[in-house]
């Protein structure tokens, strides 16, 4: 996937990222879905034509549309095979197209890019770019960087394994949207391990701390450990 000019990534092409994480993002998108939601809820917005670049399977605008019946989504997907998937998700008020969103002349309430600016190669073309497509943008980045991260290499691992080509902190991440003209209205962090079951008990009582460190400071926990995304509103 790649929706800035130039040459799209080999592992978008082929099927390989799809491949690695397609149980991942079907499983992470009702919960994504509530958190976008809860961030348009938040701030009084009722966009009704909301489109997402690099939709993916497209259950996010799936999810989205029982939340918000009077709006119409547009998904946009540049790789084949999760284009079959996304358009098995068409209904009524949600379509897809096999398009880069930033050749095309349309303009949307609301844009979202959820997880995909750190596969984008030129990601600073990128934002500019979709800074004409929407009134509104909804970015959801993962934060790579902590200090456990460096620790254990595992920057490494999210290039080799998610093809994550960039990698940010909270302030990196909102400086990186501010340089590209963007205005942030609002911002939060998301965590898997808030939601999600330990399976193991050492994992249970590692989950239980990092709870407790993020509910009393969600910065210091995304800097410690990780683990964090950060959800973004900018205009």
């Amino acid at each position: 996937m790649d929706e800035s000019p130039g040459s799209e990534a080999a592992i978008y092409r082929d099927g390989t990222y799809l491949e690695r994480n397609e149980i991942r993002q079907v499983e992470d998108s009702p919960w994504k879905a509530e958190h976008i939601a809860a961030m348009l809820m938040r701030n009084n917005l009722d966009p009704r034509w909301i489109c997402e670049v690099g939709c993916g399977d497209g259950e996010i605008l799936r999810q989205l549309s029982v939340r918000f019946g009077s709006a119409h989504f547009v998904g946009y997907e540049l790789s084949p095979q999760a284009f079959r998937l996304c358009a098995e998700r068409a209904s009524e008020r949600v379509s897809f197209r096999r398009a880069n969103l930033a050749d095309e002349n349309v303009h949307y309430d609301c844009l979202l890019c959820i997880d995909v600016l750190a596969h984008v190669e030129d990601y600073l073309g990128f934002l500019r770019a979709l800074k004409r497509r929407a009134d509104y943008k909804v970015f959801h980045i993962p934060l790579d960087l902590s200090a456990l991260s460096v620790l254990r290499g595992a920057t490494i691992e999210e290039r080799d394994g998610v093809g994550h080509l960039h990698c940010f902190t909270c302030d990196t991440a909102l400086a990186t949207l501010r340089d590209c003209g963007f205005e942030i209205l609002d911002s939060f962090y998301t965590a898997h391990f808030v939601n999600w079951p330990a399976r193991t008990p050492a994992a249970k009582i590692e989950r239980a701390i990092r709870k407790f460190v993020f509910a009393v400071s969600p910065d210091f926990a995304a800097r410690l450990w990780g683990g964090c995304s950060l959800l973004v509103l900018a205009r």
